[in-house]
């Protein structure tokens, strides 16, 4: 095995990741943890790392990075005290390293069982700074807490922003120029509908539809049936149906259940609750409640539903009038996920869309067409409701096109179009 790996340090060092666009994620290349990258599959973490080696090899010497696949073929069959072999192999290659520090970059690390033993071990003992990834079906957040004891900070990975989707496709953004404005809006109607992983970004409807199910198949039976042992293969895909097709919409537990029981499903609230906490542990789903002072007080109100992106809307749904609607409240939430899991409704007398804990409070409506006056005016004076309970001086209404700032009471709700508060507003 450590010839194996001999060459795999060899080869990766011979690689250029020069073209990796730099995602929006401020990731330490030197701190005193465990860097751990988790995320849906396909999000991008690979790519992360090697736009993290490429940023390390600009300060230090490219001798003193290695980066390991443990999907690599060339690595088949291997084992906890095969992980050893890749320690010698290093430093006999480079001896002179040992005096030095070393960045260890390991992709799909939960491929080895009792990985963390390893990792535990050469964090402890050598100088060396450690970043890993790995699939959701088997690299936890809450399983990471308990296997590496303190010595992690976990970050989130996600399919591309809407402004990531910007540089890739090289688009400037100048807000203040008519050109631009037309392609930034042109390329928000398509990253919208066919959402953000970077795989289906240049290729033809037909491809990428079949690369989206590919990905969904991974999450059903890789992420879920394969790691759960899951027996009801079909309520499990009947379940991710629904909450697809019904992103941005209340959810209640208990009718859910009894509509699975009307249906004729053998199914017990617990197994139906397990299924949906396996969704949310695979990235898949989210299900933030209503705001609320006690977590027993939010546990008796529904809950809304949204998916880790509007592509695979498309997968399980016929286009209709109200898909905007439901892309929309999806997209905002998603923006917002990005910064923060303290993510609510609020309804007292009128429901907002986001009440949101970030660095200040942010509170949100989204309605894509505020044409009709009674919609218009039932936003309004929903935010207006919310900003008296909450003390707050400013709201948003995001919709289409609609752009202007409306004062009521020295309050201040600004309604802005989708595209461009997801490149101006910060979160």
């Amino acid at each position: 095995m450590k010839n194996q790996f001999k060459n795999i340090i060899s080869d990766f060092q011979g690689r250029d990741f020069s073209h990796v666009i730099t995602r929006d994620y401020d990731i330490p290349v030197n701190v005193n943890k465990i860097v751990s990258l988790i995320g849906v599959r396909r999000c991008g973490k690979t790519y992360v790392l090697y736009d993290l080696i490429h940023q390390l090899r600009q300060i230090v010497d490219l001798e003193n990075i290695v980066y390991v696949n443990f999907e690599d073929d060339r690595l088949f069959p291997i084992s906890l005290h095969d992980l050893d072999d890749l320690i010698n192999a290093y430093y006999e290659m480079y001896p002179e390293k040992r005096k030095e520090k070393v960045y260890f970059f390991f992709d799909e690390v939960q491929n080895i069982k009792n990985w963390e033993l390893f990792i535990r071990r050469i964090y402890d003992t050598l100088d060396v700074q450690i970043f890993i990834t790995g699939s959701s079906s088997k690299l936890l957040a809450s399983e990471l807490a308990t296997s590496l004891r303190g010595r992690t900070i976990t970050y989130e990975i996600f399919p591309f922003s809407f402004k990531e989707y910007l540089d890739y496709k090289n688009i400037k953004i100048n807000l203040h120029a008519s050109k631009s404005i037309s392609f930034i809006k042109n390329a928000f109607n398509t990253y919208l509908f066919n959402g953000g992983f970077a795989e289906t970004f240049d290729v033809d409807k037909s491809i990428r539809r079949r690369i989206l199910k590919d990905y969904m198949d991974m999450i059903i039976y890789k992420d879920l049936i394969d790691r759960y042992a899951i027996k009801n293969h079909v309520l499990l895909k009947h379940l991710i149906k629904y909450f697809f097709v019904n992103m941005g919409t209340l959810m209640s537990f208990n009718k859910l259940y009894n509509q699975y029981k009307s249906m004729g499903y053998k199914i017990g609230k617990e197994t139906l609750f397990d299924y949906l906490s396996f969704l949310q542990e695979a990235f898949a789903v989210f299900t933030p409640t209503i705001y609320r002072d006690s977590v027993k007080a939010e546990n008796r109100h529904p809950r809304k539903l949204f998916v880790i992106d509007n592509g695979f809307k498309a997968l399980f749904d016929m286009p209709h009038s109200d898909d905007y609607s439901k892309l929309y409240e999806n997209q905002v939430f998603l923006h917002l996920r990005r910064f923060t899991n303290e993510i609510y409704y609020y309804k007292v007398k009128q429901e907002v869309d986001f009440y949101v804990k970030t660095k200040s409070q942010l509170l949100i409506n989204v309605c894509y067409d505020i044409s009709d006056i009674n919609t218009f005016q039932r936003e309004i004076n929903a935010l207006n409701e919310g900003m008296d309970y909450f003390k707050l001086k400013k709201s948003y209404l995001i919709t289409s096109e609609r752009e202007e700032v409306l004062n009521i009471d020295n309050k201040e709700i600004q309604i802005i179009p989708l595209w461009k508060w997801m490149l101006t507003v910060p979160c």
